[in-house]
């Protein structure tokens, strides 16, 4: 009876109820007194992720990857030269960033490619890798175009590497809303209940701040009377970012309070202070002010890490708790009891 009032206590299943008497109105005191929400042992219901800072750099990576690719792909299509390059180059700098920091904290970093072996629909790792591996190959090409030196250009490798570029770049755009979201999904398919739990909405919080900070990118790198299809797509995914992120919070229950309170709380509240100081310059200054312009880019950029560092915080922070594993799972097994007996 001890253990069990530890384990439940907070869903309201830990006490009795006080029953009227007299007394003043007073009722008899609980038999089983107020306790703490623990484990046995005091461990955790989960394992605490081992993952370090490597994990949510390489979430924000692969989205300006995937943001920064749609970006050049409309330069391109539009006559944007400069902003064209900017985003080549930065979707293919976001690329390798991103493989480096995955690669990286693999605990044997030599066999990654042991990830290519299958293909499984359901393991989002699995879908996502080869994700990574379909954006690449366009990515990689529409980006060395841009570094061809003029004086090569006129060889027959320079132009055919030419005349790839456009239809590279434009596969590895229609590639980029994948890469954009799957870490999403790849988080909340975990146990982590900080992630597990805000599962509907957290792609769309990743493809809001990839377009942003793709867009931010381009703003950043390009002048200003080319960079209109990069404030355009800023604006919409910083929008799209904030409005998905306080719909998120809006429908989070119990798990809210692992990203109200501490680190993951400093981290997101920054971010949504420079996301919104970021589309508050670019729909104001960024199209008049080259300054205006960088410095609103800087800030979308910097909210869109702080996102993914925040969320990556909320989630770790939910296994030291064993209240947000158990409490959770017993709500949806009393809604399934509930539903059952409605349907029945």
């Amino acid at each position: 009876m001890g253990r069990e009032a530890q384990l439940f206590q907070g869903s309201g299943l830990g006490k009795r109820r006080r029953r009227g008497g007299g007394g003043g109105g007073r009722g008899e005191q609980t038999v089983v007194p107020d306790a703490e929400f623990r484990s046995y042992y005091g461990r955790p219901v989960l394992k605490t992720p081992v993952w370090d800072w490597r994990i949510p750099a390489y979430l924000f990576a692969g989205g300006l990857a995937a943001g920064s690719s749609v970006v050049a792909a409309g330069a391109d299509l539009t006559g944007r030269p400069q902003l064209r390059r900017a985003g080549r180059l930065g979707s293919l700098a976001g690329l390798l960033g991103s493989m480096y920091f995955l690669v990286s904290d693999l605990g044997r970093p030599e066999r990654f490619h042991h990830m290519l072996r299958v293909f499984k629909p359901t393991s989002p790792m699995s879908v996502g890798t080869w994700i990574l591996s379909a954006f690449g190959p366009g990515a990689g090409i529409a980006a060395v175009a841009e570094l061809v030196p003029a004086r090569w250009r006129r060889t027959w490798p320079a132009r055919l590497l030419a005349r790839s570029a456009r239809p590279a770049g434009v596969s590895a755009a229609a590639i980029a809303p994948g890469l954009a979201s799957y870490t999403a999904v790849l988080l909340s398919h975990t146990a982590v209940p900080g992630w597990n739990e805000v599962r509907d909405e957290l792609p769309f919080v990743f493809t809001g701040s990839a377009a942003a900070s793709g867009g931010g990118f381009g703003m950043l790198c390009a002048p200003v009377e080319e960079a209109g299809p990069a404030r355009v797509f800023a604006a919409v995914g910083a929008a799209g970012e904030l409005l998905a992120a306080k719909r998120m919070e809006q429908r989070m229950g119990l798990i809210g309070e692992v990203y109200r309170h501490g680190k993951a709380h400093r981290l997101r509240r920054a971010s949504e202070v420079l996301t919104l100081a970021g589309l508050a310059g670019t729909v104001l200054v960024a199209r008049r002010s080259r300054t205006g312009a960088a410095a609103s880019g800087l800030a979308l950029l910097a909210g869109s890490a702080l996102q993914r560092f925040g969320v990556f915080e909320a989630g770790v922070e939910s296994t030291r708790d064993p209240k947000y594993v158990v409490v959770p799972q017993r709500e949806r097994l009393e809604q399934r009891r509930r539903d059952a007996s409605a349907a029945g």
